[in-house]
């Protein structure tokens, strides 16, 4: 699942791959953003975890991992 977080005055959005579902991640940012928590924490999927302060939050986009290309396309 790749999720992208927009925070508050910040230029760049946080990108990441979590291996949790669609559902959890969702369920974080709703108590988050209903007061329940302070924090936004969700892990990676390579188990770091990445924490974000709730009230700082502009928006959270969630969607299918993106496959990444390697190689060189030569076009002619």
């Amino acid at each position: 699942m790749e999720v992208k977080i927009g925070v508050q005055h910040a230029p760049r959005e946080i990108v990441l791959e979590s291996a949790q579902t669609a559902e959890e991640v969702e369920s974080s940012v709703s108590e988050a953003l209903a007061g329940k928590a302070k924090l936004l924490s969700l892990t990676d999927e390579h188990g770091r975890k990445v924490l974000v302060p709730a009230d700082r939050i502009a928006y959270v986009e969630l969607g299918e991992p993106t496959t990444r290309r390697v190689g060189f396309n030569a076009a002619l």
